[in-house]
């Protein structure tokens, strides 16, 4: 999104908006700073989040010294046009204590990754570069892609029956991952199944 289709609301707290940053990945919330025009222009034409530093009274780059920028996924404005979300991926540790995040949270979200591991499989049969295992699953049909889930079930259930609680871990991570190319192949995506087991529960 670009500055101008914005429009922004600087004027209600003298010249500044409030930018929320959350971890694109995690979701979550990393930090809250300041922007003006001139640091959402730069942050727009750089790529990483500039604020408004109301101390130094100048632009700064979170990561200016420290080399942990804010590399910027998304903006987005809030319906009274007067506040920011940025999405972003961390280089690093957001606080100047050293904490992942400003508020004293570990910035981590397993769950998430599933996820980020769909986007990437969905880039994967968009792309199909050679060398790669997804892409070898794709060109190979939608009856083996189904057989190879097959094959994982049947793993995970010898590792869960007569096994090691290690090997149970491994092949049902298996059995996820060639579940979700299944879904993917066929235009699904893993939270279709989270919203089907979640219209169950109720």
């Amino acid at each position: 999104m670009n500055e101008e289709t914005m429009q922004l609301d600087f004027d209600k707290m003298g010249g500044l908006v409030p930018a929320i940053i959350q971890d694109d990945v995690t979701q979550k919330v990393l930090m809250l700073g300041f922007m003006n025009e001139e640091a959402l222009r730069k942050t727009l034409e750089t790529g990483r989040v500039t604020f408004f530093s109301r101390t130094k009274g100048r632009l700064w780059t979170k990561g200016e010294e420290s080399g942990h920028f804010l590399l910027v996924k998304s903006v987005q404005k809030d319906c009274d046009n007067d506040t920011l979300l940025v999405k972003a991926t961390p280089c690093g540790p957001v606080c100047h204590t050293g904490a992942d995040t400003c508020f004293g949270e570990t910035n981590s979200n397993d769950m998430a990754f599933i996820t980020y591991l769909q986007d990437f499989i969905e880039r994967r049969k968009t792309e199909m570069p050679e060398g790669s295992y997804t892409t070898l699953l794709f060109n190979s049909g939608i009856n083996r892609m189904a057989q190879k889930v097959g094959e994982e079930a049947v793993e995970t259930v010898i590792e869960a029956t007569n096994g090691s609680d290690d090997r149970l871990i491994y092949e049902a991570s298996d059995l996820l991952y060639h579940l979700i190319v299944l879904l993917t192949s066929k235009g699904y995506r893993i939270e279709d199944l989270a919203r089907e087991l979640k219209k169950r529960h109720k």
